[in-house]
């Protein structure tokens, strides 16, 4: 699998504009401004693909990436408080249906920002990904922010955070340094080849 021939596939604000389930679909998920579109660009090695803004909350749709034998799914961040009730109700509506719709969801990279404890939300992520049996990671972003010892002591605090989750994988990534992406890569691929 080449994950460097990913085109932009759809931009689905209603369900009903989701594409077929053909393929096997990897899922971003996490809150706003965590870095989604970012890490996406850098493990399919692409700057410009997934649309990247300096401004929390950008991302409405959830974005399909084609890469012929694998989806990658940009969901909505969640969490930014500058977006009106109604909006974010819409978000949590099209994420729940993706969720409930048949398709081939292999994993969800759940993204938190390495730099600050799990939020109340990206908790309430997990725990419906857990009971609903989803297979999940936790990628660790804007590992390039942080000393060595700042980010072994961010990474003890979140092996702490998630200790009642048997197994949990963690890994700490940098789109800007490329830290962690060749390994995330590594990952991507071996659920879709399994």
């Amino acid at each position: 699998m080449r994950l460097n021939s990913a085109v932009f596939e759809v931009s689905a604000a209603l369900p009903s504009q989701f594409p077929k389930p053909t393929l096997p679909e990897i899922v971003f998920s996490g809150r706003s401004n965590v870095g989604k579109s970012s890490l996406i660009n850098s493990i399919l090695n692409n700057k410009s693909l997934a649309k990247i803004s300096s401004t929390p909350g950008k991302t409405r749709t959830i974005n399909f990436y084609n890469l012929g034998s694998l989806r990658l799914v940009d969901l909505p961040g969640y969490g930014y408080a500058k977006v009106p009730q109604s909006e974010k109700e819409r978000w949590a509506e099209l994420i729940t249906a993706y969720f409930e719709s048949e398709r081939d969801l292999r994993l969800v990279a759940q993204l938190v920002d390495i730099r600050h404890p799990a939020t109340r939300d990206d908790i309430r992520m997990i725990e419906y990904m857990v009971e609903f049996e989803f297979p999940f990671i936790i990628v660790l972003t804007k590992a390039d922010k942080l000393k060595k010892s700042a980010l072994a002591q961010r990474i003890s605090e979140f092996n702490q955070q998630f200790s009642e989750y048997e197994g949990i994988n963690l890994i700490p990534v940098s789109a800007q340094t490329g830290e962690g992406i060749g390994e995330l890569r590594n990952i991507l691929i071996s659920v879709v080849q399994d």
